[in-house]
């Protein structure tokens, strides 16, 4: 991942054969990210998105091969046990321009993703939530 920095705001470019959702964590632990916001567009070639189901408290993870525009990546930033926590979401088409939308845990970029992860100065971890099965804002 390469980057340039205007302030509290970060310019990204993914390249090819990276795996997002790994160089984003391994660029916000570089770079002293604990709390902040990504967004984001690119290409990749091998996807898994999922959907939570509520009543169960399970993600339903769903993978994507082949050719698909990363339409919109967004997602926020914070810690919880220390460690960066990403929580991501994506929507994706195909070559029929057919979308495809949810979780985000994993992409392979097979062109570029270029995006920007803003800064905000502070700390909010995170708790799991045994009600709703989902890690939550701890304020």
């Amino acid at each position: 991942m390469t980057h340039k920095q205007f302030g509290n705001k970060y310019i990204v470019r993914v390249a090819k054969g990276e795996e997002l959702v790994k160089a984003l964590k391994d660029f916000c632990r570089e770079n002293d990210i604990k709390l902040g916001v990504i967004s984001g567009l690119g290409a990749a070639d091998k996807i898994t998105l999922g959907l939570f189901k509520t009543k169960t408290k399970e993600y339903s993870p769903k993978e994507f091969l082949g050719d698909f525009e990363l339409t919109s990546v967004l997602g926020n930033i914070s810690r919880m046990n220390g460690e960066i926590y990403l929580h991501l979401h994506a929507t994706i088409s195909d070559e029929a321009c057919q979308a495809f939308g949810g979780h985000l845990t994993s992409a392979v970029i097979s062109g570029t993703f270029e995006g920007v992860i803003e800064k905000i100065d502070g700390e909010i971890g995170r708790k799991y939530n045994e009600d709703i099965g989902l890690n939550l804002y701890d304020f």
